[in-house]
């Protein structure tokens, strides 16, 4: 009789147990965001994201200088952090660690000219360290980001 229900069990626990190791967002977070952007789509990473602006051209891939703007807010929506003067973008190289990994994943999917709100996850932002005393540790990030220019290494 085991035998006969245990395929049955694993179809019915197996998807919800695969789908609480992918949810990468604190429960309360992500009660939050479904309510407050239920459209938003999903990276394979789980970062959320909303397209606001549509730009256009080729996107940017690791190893590419990109120059951006942006605004960081925790959910109740005080700022931390923003670069919002388009004569003195943030500029970095992509995918070389030197922002937090969301940046360097979500950015890889965007265009030059695209303006996007980002919702990032606590791991793939400042984990459980946080970034004393700005950030604190297990904090949901949302960026409102503008990718300005792709320059080719």
């Amino acid at each position: 009789m085991f035998r006969r229900l245990l395929p049955v069990l694993l179809l019915v626990i197996l998807p919800c147990a695969l789908h609480a190791q992918r949810e990468k967002l604190p429960p309360d977070d992500l009660d939050w965001v479904e309510k407050n952007f239920p459209d938003a789509k999903k990276s394979n990473t789980g970062i959320r994201y909303i397209e606001i602006e549509h730009g256009s051209g080729e996107t940017a891939k690791r190893g590419d200088m990109v120059s951006m703007l942006y605004i960081g807010r925790f959910i109740n929506g005080d700022s931390f952090d923003q670069r919002i003067d388009t004569n003195n973008p943030f500029k970095f190289r992509l995918g070389r660690g030197k922002v937090i990994q969301a940046w360097d994943q979500i950015i890889q999917l965007m265009r030059p000219g695209d303006k996007w709100l980002v919702i990032i996850p606590p791991e793939l932002g400042y984990g459980t360290h946080g970034q004393p005393p700005r950030i604190p540790p297990d904090t949901t990030l949302v960026f409102t980001m503008q990718l300005l220019a792709v320059e080719r290494e």
